[in-house]
């Protein structure tokens, strides 16, 4: 295969991957489903950053409204607490970047495996039986892909986990607001954010959003062929 018909191949796949994944994050009939997947980043985000800052990790809860909670001990104020709750609604989208990124470097295995781990490391935080569920499925199908799948699959399996975690981490920051101005999130990371910070919740909101759209634009540079 000459480059023009590689490129051709490698935008090809990008593309219809790219497709997959917005059918997957567009549809509230498909989304209501799926965005499962993208809860389980979301307070896997705020667990991790919870641990690198010190703070007691004592539990994870997903629900099956797509809904979580993310449970630690430390200093009800400070740093760890700002970081922890910040990390939630940006970690989707980083973890898409950094699949795209292990993808653009031929590490598609790397990624699948990484995926594996990281849900196992989260699982045994989980504390209720709907969260058990949701990560050993999610689990259980990239070990599938991982293990039984010849190496094209694997592929274009990263590329569509890729393109949903960037895609998928961004509609919930657009939620998120539409329910803030509803009066329907008081407590949200965004209103948790402020209380601590003093700075509006929707200015949080807008840093969300800045962070998931240029992961998005970064992304798609790194899974689009050059």
């Amino acid at each position: 295969m000459n480059l023009p018909e590689q490129l051709n191949t490698q935008l090809a796949i990008a593309g219809v991957t790219a497709v997959i994944a917005l059918i997957a994050v567009l549809p509230w009939s498909v989304w209501r489903i799926t965005r499962n997947a993208v809860t389980i980043a979301h307070e896997g985000g705020h667990a991790l950053v919870a641990l690198l800052t010190g703070r007691r990790l004592t539990g994870i809860q997903l629900h099956s409204d797509t809904s979580g909670l993310t449970l630690t001990r430390g200093k009800p104020r400070g740093p760890g607490m700002v970081l922890t709750a910040a990390a939630g609604y940006v970690t989707p989208s980083l973890l898409g970047l950094g699949a795209a990124a292990l993808i653009a470097a031929g590490q598609t295995t790397v990624l699948l495996w990484a995926i594996i781990v990281l849900l196992a490391a989260m699982l045994v935080m989980i504390r209720n039986v709907f969260g058990v569920v949701s990560v050993v499925v999610t689990g259980a199908l990239v070990f599938a892909v991982s293990w039984y799948t010849s190496v094209q699959v694997q592929a274009a399996f990263g590329y569509v986990a890729a393109w949903f975690l960037l895609l998928g981490g961004v509609r919930p920051v657009f939620e998120l607001q539409r329910k803030r101005r509803r009066g329907r999130a008081p407590d949200s990371d965004a209103d948790q954010l402020a209380r601590l910070t003093g700075i509006a919740g929707t200015l949080w909101v807008l840093l969300f959003g800045a962070v998931t759209i240029a992961s998005l634009v970064v992304g798609a540079t790194l899974l689009l062929p050059r």
